[in-house]
């Protein structure tokens, strides 16, 4: 009877670290599944400088002009600027170039807007293989590229609160190869009352999914929410500090986590530093704004991100505006 009982408890036990094995491979399976499986994965890349060296974290910063087309278009509402140009230029990882540039109008009715973003992945040798042996040919080359084309619309609705839209046209091409789509991004922000804290939300990339040759694949959707306050001055005031904090979940990897702080000396020299939390090899960032005052505005920016094994990326931004 006693061995009985103990072959029953040792079935039993058996029976329940079969079903936790079961489970953990079918949680290990589910993350295995959604990680790597979006295209069009240069959206993900960070557009401008500033962005850049406060690690991503931006969506809720007030004043980013036409640049808020690729973080946040609900931000545009809230431009002092008649009309805002930025350009944008960074050698990305293995001499990728990525060149963006945007344009904001103010109106009456809105704030309209458009964002290019652009990648030249370069040329690369095109090969065959030859019958029957392990070697190849060469024969000429082949290039790729991406492109993102946005509009926009956003608008002030009180003294507080903005919201704004973007339709993106997405393409990628290798070789005689391509494949596009049309996506959506959306956004908010909020001022609280709170002293200067606001927050906002955000959602980019969001479309169907598309086809590449004969293969499906969706797009690389991204959820944001962000909070910024100037803890420390203000603005009008000599010196400044502002924080920011912002929380990702993507469609195509695990959430993650962006913080950053930027400190300004009567708006004409800026420090950044930012720091990504659960990223396979982006850490820290760093980066300065220099504003010479100019009767017609205009700032330039330059960020240093730290992407562990690949390399370190510089990104340079410079900015005008009409008042």
């Amino acid at each position: 009877m006693i061995k009985s009982y103990k072959t029953i408890k040792e079935f039993k036990m058996k029976r329940i670290l079969l079903l936790i094995l079961i489970s953990a491979c079918f949680t290990f399976a589910q993350e295995f599944k959604k990680t790597g499986t979006a295209g069009f994965i240069f959206l993900e890349v960070p557009v401008s400088a500033r962005s850049a060296a406060l690690g991503e974290a931006a969506i809720a910063l007030g004043d980013l002009n036409s640049d808020a087309i690729f973080i946040n278009p609900g931000v545009l509402g809230f431009s002092p600027q008649i009309h805002s140009l930025s350009v944008s230029y960074a050698n990305w990882i293995a001499d990728i170039r990525h060149i963006a540039s945007s344009y904001a109008f103010k109106t009456g009715a809105g704030v309209f807007s458009v964002g290019v973003n652009a990648f030249d992945f370069g040329t690369m040798p095109r090969t065959v293989k030859v019958g029957g042996q392990r070697v190849y040919d060469v024969l000429g080359t082949f290039s790729a590229n991406a492109l993102a084309l946005s509009f926009g619309y956003s608008r002030q609705l009180t003294d507080k609160f903005s919201f704004g839209v973007a339709l993106k046209y997405t393409n990628e091409k290798i070789d005689i190869y391509n494949a596009s789509n049309l996506l959506f991004d959306g956004g908010i922000l909020y001022y609280t009352g709170f002293g200067s804290f606001r927050v906002a939300a955000a959602i980019q990339n969001f479309g169907t999914e598309t086809k590449y040759r004969s293969d499906m694949f969706r797009m690389p959707t991204l959820f944001k929410l962000g909070a910024a306050m100037e803890v420390f001055g203000g603005y009008n005031e000599d010196y400044r500090v502002t924080a920011v904090f912002e929380a990702i979940h993507p469609n195509d990897n695990n959430e993650r986590i962006n913080v950053g702080v930027e400190t300004s000396y009567q708006n004409m020299v800026t420090l950044r530093g930012g720091y990504k939390f659960f990223y396979d090899e982006e850490t820290y960032s760093i980066g300065i704004g220099i504003n010479p005052k100019l009767p017609v505005p205009i700032t330039a920016d330059f960020a240093y991100v730290d992407f562990g094994r690949l390399g370190d990326i510089l990104r340079f931004t410079i900015q005008f505006g009409l008042l």
